[in-house]
């Protein structure tokens, strides 16, 4: 279940902190994106390493992940079999971090700005085992859209029980390595990051900035594919939308049984004319859409326990090249090669 960690080069210290960056389709923006996040974590004056994280992109990704692995030591590649998704393929990177004692989790379109994570770090060094940025601006995005994930956080927060999400958050963030190694232990196939991120606990600090316009690219995220994923956090984070189903079809039955008393009152007192029936077909209809409704949610809950039962791996790793490392040689392999067994969560080949 633990993927295999890097072997450092003869005299190179294992690196303190890791970055780790989930990319799919981002030829634009890796390589400029590498060229500020290195003298920023140069500067912060610890062995450091960067896992980049290629979840199955269609374009050159991979290939600039690979050209900057081989030109230079502190870079880490992890290439998964296919797409899985942000999530998963936040949590692969997340596997083959070897920071001893800290992570960073960013994401590779430059909104979210690596000069910040300095500040992420004095924030740790002060004793913090999570330091999140949190958005103050949110730029180049349209109103509806920060309207949109002010209601999601906003729902969040009312439903989230003693679990709370910090508004106006998103997945970057620095986390200490006991924290990273107890968010590990939780495996589950439905990942909402975010939640799990809140779920670990530990002392947690905000750092407030403003994020950044896409640098280049095109975001991967339309309007049906938000909507997906904040049912995907509701669901996987909370069972308020089977609660708030089962005051719903308490209300329902209270509404129908005041209806049929004044039915019965109505016709004690005043005879019984002939029903209307477009108002007939309009109740049929309302109860109808409700008993769907709550199906569905049930449907969402059931589909999440189908999957976990499965067993099945959340990733399929197709080849893991660590960063300033090189594979030990041993007597097995008469190439000189040492080779990573395919496990639970990973199968990683070096190459």
């Amino acid at each position: 279940m633990t993927p295999l960690s890097p072997v450092p080069i003869r005299g190179e210290a294992r690196p303190a902190i890791s970055v780790v960056v989930p990319a799919y389709n981002e030829q634009e923006v890796l390589r400029a994106f590498h060229a500020r996040i290195t003298p920023v974590m140069e500067g912060i004056g610890l062995p450091w390493e960067v896992v980049y994280v290629n979840d199955g992109s269609r374009d050159g990704t991979l290939a600039i992940m690979l050209e900057l692995q081989a030109a230079d030591g502190h870079v880490s590649v992890v290439n998964l079999s296919r797409n899985f998704g942000k999530e998963i393929a936040l949590t692969a990177g997340l596997d083959h971090a070897a920071g001893t004692e800290a992570v960073v989790v960013i994401d590779a379109d430059l909104q979210d700005p690596p000069e910040v994570i300095p500040d992420l770090v004095a924030a740790w060094r002060r004793g913090f085992d999570i330091a999140y940025a949190q958005r103050r601006v949110r730029e180049g995005e349209t109103w509806m859209k920060k309207a949109t994930a002010n209601a999601f956080y906003s729902f969040m927060q009312k439903i989230g029980g003693k679990v709370q999400l910090p508004p106006n958050t998103g997945d970057f963030r620095l986390m200490s390595r006991r924290s990273l190694d107890a968010l590990l232990t939780l495996r589950e196939q439905h990942r909402f990051m975010k939640g799990l991120f809140a779920w670990v606990g530990f002392p947690s600090v905000a750092v407030p900035y403003d994020r950044a316009p896409r640098a280049a690219g095109t975001t991967k995220w339309n309007y049906w594919k938000l909507w997906n994923f904040s049912l995907e956090g509701i669901t996987s984070f909370t069972v308020g939308p089977l609660k708030i189903a089962t005051y719903l079809g308490f209300a329902t039955a209270v509404f129908a049984a005041l209806y049929a008393m004044q039915l019965i009152v109505r016709t004690v007192l005043f005879g019984n004319p002939v029903a209307g029936y477009p108002s007939l077909l309009a109740v049929v209809l309302f109860f109808g859409g409700v008993q769907l409704m709550t199906l569905g949610i049930i449907g969402e809950y059931l589909g999440r326990i189908f999957n976990e039962t499965k067993g099945r791996p959340l990733y399929i790793t197709e080849r893991y090249l660590p960063s300033g490392a090189a594979w030990r040689q041993t007597s097995s392999d008469p190439a000189g090669v040492q080779r990573a067994p395919a496990s639970g969560t990973s199968g990683a080949i070096a190459s």
